[in-house]
């Protein structure tokens, strides 16, 4: 650990340097991602912490990095002698080191944060909180980028269209879309900075973040042009002339600065400032008359349209049989010779890369064997993985990116013979699953509603899992979008709508035993009218058997199994035509009913 606690005393000699009493360094880019290319990695760099959220603060007696209860555990044992200290976060993403720097810094005291990287709504927000104890926020200092002497530079992949054959909409249809809404706004412009809104904007994808098929980028669309601004030599003259057609011009990444200065004097720009660096919207405050409100795409890339949704219940079935060859890969080497947790997540890859259209993992897997499971995001080393016994229980949580959709699907499994309360704990995230799953609603049910119908029955054990239940997926997109979720949280209150995709994955944890998650990937679906208003329903996706030796089926009503053994038929029927027979005798044995 000694090169953190040089990294974290470079940062407070720089500090003194600039006056600055405190430094705080977010988990984010200027583009707000949850997965970023490692030029902006300071956090991870800083701490040695790698979950994907957390906020790092150094003043010159201390260090912490705030984070929530998914990395706990995590974060206990990446931190451990680097002398920062682990703060757990009461509330997820809620920014608590605010009320501890008002706590502990006296007046006057001045903290600093670099405002590219920061959101434009947390920056407003810290500021008038700092005002209010007397202290002084600036966003001039990108300290890491002073003392990071071998910082990655950012990726040069080039960009590459996503056909409107995988699309169903050809990009001049959306920017059509997003023009009429600019229109209610009377907006000139429209500055989108999130780059899997960008890529669904304009059909493009790209290379620049793990996972995600993205590209370092802005758009600002205006009401006949737009303008997308990446690094020069990513994109080819043949790409940009197509661009062309539909009125999008190409420009230098770091232009945008400049071009808004010179072209949105006196007119209004539409932004989000929750997804906008401060560094932009305070270009946009300072030269126009900026309006706040959701990024636009957003709510259209959510709403998947026919085709989409057809090529993804296509990518669930090649990546149900890839998952089949795994898990009987598995039964066979821990009878051979044994395996491991990082084996096994190469293993994953290897199958589902033999399947035609995969481009790549969709996040990195979550093998999680005994008390590892319990680790809610853990990732295994190829030094620290754990070797797999005929015994106890795996959570292997994986998915993966092909041109026709984007999976995610966690399955927990028995290695050898279950003990009571493990079959106990398991069906009772079995029947939250469920009850979601089954779920019929009213227009207008947000995700706060589904959160309760998953943990009922473990809160009548007065048993929790410390993460939400859901979250929007994209189509060869990132596996975490919104703007939906399913969380106890009732911020997150968007209203479901038809052709909505999103996770449905309860869970449950013993620290140092055993963690269980059931995760599909589940469509939002209009019923027919009723006449008593408008109705929706979910339709499962995600294709793959749940572990009957591990259920309990004296806790499930009639209507949970005969959900559960349709379910076991829909996963036979839609996947056998894709494997030998040796595959569908063993998919026989594994959907029997219950």
């Amino acid at each position: 650990m000694n090169k953190i606690n040089d990294r974290i005393q470079s940062l407070r000699k720089q500090m003194k340097h600039c006056g600055l009493d405190a430094y705080i360094v977010p988990s984010t880019d200027p583009h707000q991602g949850e997965y970023i290319p490692e030029h902006w990695q300071c956090r991870q760099w800083l701490s040695g912490f790698t979950g994907s959220a957390g906020t790092l603060v150094v003043t010159q007696f201390f260090a912490g990095v705030w984070t929530d209860s998914r990395y706990f555990i995590q974060a206990e044992e990446q931190l451990r002698g680097s002398g920062i200290e682990l703060v757990k976060l009461v509330i997820p993403h809620n920014p608590e080191f605010i009320d501890w720097l008002k706590t502990n810094l006296p007046p006057k005291s001045r903290v600093g944060v670099d405002a590219w990287v920061i959101s434009s709504a947390l920056y407003q927000s810290m500021s008038e909180a700092f005002r209010v104890a007397d202290i002084k926020l600036s966003g001039d200092y990108d300290l890491p980028g002073k003392i990071w002497i071998d910082r990655p530079e950012l990726p040069l992949d080039p960009v590459f269209e996503h056909s409107v054959e995988y699309t169903g909409a050809d990009r001049s249809e959306k920017l059509v879309k997003i023009r009429q809404v600019m229109q209610q706004h009377n907006a000139d412009y429209h500055l989108v900075c999130t780059l899997d809104d960008i890529a669904w904007t304009l059909n493009l994808r790209g290379k620049d973040v793990d996972y995600n098929p993205v590209f370092v980028s802005y758009l600002l669309i205006g009401r006949e042009d737009a303008y997308l601004f990446v690094l020069p030599g990513k994109t080819v003259i043949k790409l940009e002339q197509i661009l062309s057609l539909s009125g999008v011009k190409i420009l230098d990444y770091n232009y945008l600065e400049s071009l808004l200065k010179q072209i949105i004097s006196g007119k209004k720009v539409l932004f989000q400032s929750a997804k906008t660096n401060e560094k932009i919207a305070a270009i946009i405050r300072k030269y126009a008359s900026g309006t706040e409100g959701q990024n636009i795409p957003i709510l259209f890339k959510s709403m998947k349209n026919e085709k989409e949704i057809a090529l993804t219940r296509r990518a669930m079935e090649k990546d149900g049989a890839a998952l089949v060859r795994f898990f009987m890969w598995l039964e066979n080497i821990l009878e051979l010779e044994g395996t491991d947790e990082y084996t096994c997540g190469e293993m994953l890859a290897k199958f589902r890369s033999q399947m035609p259209g995969y481009v790549g993992e969709s996040f990195s897997p979550i093998v999680g064997y005994a008390g590892h499971g319990a680790i809610v995001h853990y990732s295994a080393g190829k030094e620290t993985a754990y070797p797999l016994k005929k015994e106890g229980i795996l959570l292997v949580d994986s998915g993966g990116q092909y041109l026709d959709g984007t999976t995610d699907i966690t399955r927990t499994v028995s290695l050898g013979n279950p003990a009571p309360e493990q079959q106990i704990n398991f069906t009772l995230v079995l029947k939250g699953h469920i009850r979601v799953a089954m779920a019929r609603f009213p227009y207008g049910t947000r995700g706060f509603h589904f959160d309760t119908l998953a943990r009922y029955d473990l809160w009548q054990e007065l048993k929790n899992y410390g993460h939400g239940t859901g979250h929007g997926v994209g189509f060869f997109l990132n596996v975490h979008e919104g703007p939906q979720g399913i969380s106890p949280n009732p911020a997150v209150n968007q209203v479901f709508e038809p052709g909505m995709i999103t996770s449905n994955e309860p869970g449950l944890y013993i620290e140092g035993e055993y963690g269980i998650r059931i995760e599909n990937l589940i469509l939002s679906k209009e019923l027919p009218d009723s006449g008593t208003g408008r109705w929706l329903e979910f339709e499962t996706l995600s294709l793959f058997p749940i572990d009957l030796t591990l259920v309990d089926s004296k806790l499930l009503t009639e209507a949970e199994k005969s959900w559960l053994n349709n379910y076991h038929t829909m996963v036979y029927d839609r996947l056998s035509p894709h494997l030998t027979p040796s595959e569908k005798e063993w998919l026989i044995g594994k959907t029997q009913k219950v």
